[in-house]
């Protein structure tokens, strides 16, 4: 695919280095199987249907809370009450834990900070913050990937 997507955008299509280019990324799928790297931990291929419509919902949520951010940073009476909680993710595959922390920290105003017997423990500027996740819409649209 990403051979596909560099020949589409560079418009180079000269014989030489389509041939290159086809003789680089079989050499390179050849060194991948030969080193046996891909394993259960890499980007399972059913993920990738669900992936771009994951991503816009998350970059939707992202502006949304970059606003609440700058709108309690900019507010004349700080309602800042900065809180730590759990968010439950026991009952998650793996891969659901880590896109599940990874989509919670990269949404300003919430940090994952550890793992706890399997349950994420989350920094949040509000309690809210921290109660919005627990509400459950990222959660649900996690396990809506179909990682497990």
């Amino acid at each position: 695919m990403l051979a596909a997507f560099w020949l589409a955008i560079s418009g180079h299509y000269t014989p030489l280095l389509l041939m290159l280019g086809a003789l680089s990324v079989v050499l390179v799928v050849w060194v991948i199987w030969r080193m046996q790297v891909v394993d259960d931990e890499s980007l399972p291929l059913r993920l990738v249907p669900r992936l771009p419509r994951y991503l816009l919902w998350l970059s939707g949520q992202i502006m949304l809370s970059a606003l609440t951010v700058l709108r309690l940073v900019w507010s004349p009476r700080s309602r800042i009450r900065p809180a730590v909680g759990m968010v439950a993710a026991a009952d998650l595959p793996d891969l659901s834990k880590v896109i599940y922390a990874n989509s919670i920290t990269l949404t300003p105003g919430t940090l994952s900070v550890s793992f706890r017997d399997d349950d994420i423990e989350v920094h949040g500027l509000q309690r809210e913050g921290i109660a919005g996740l627990r509400g459950g819409a990222m959660r649900t649209r996690v396990e809506g990937l179909g990682t497990g």
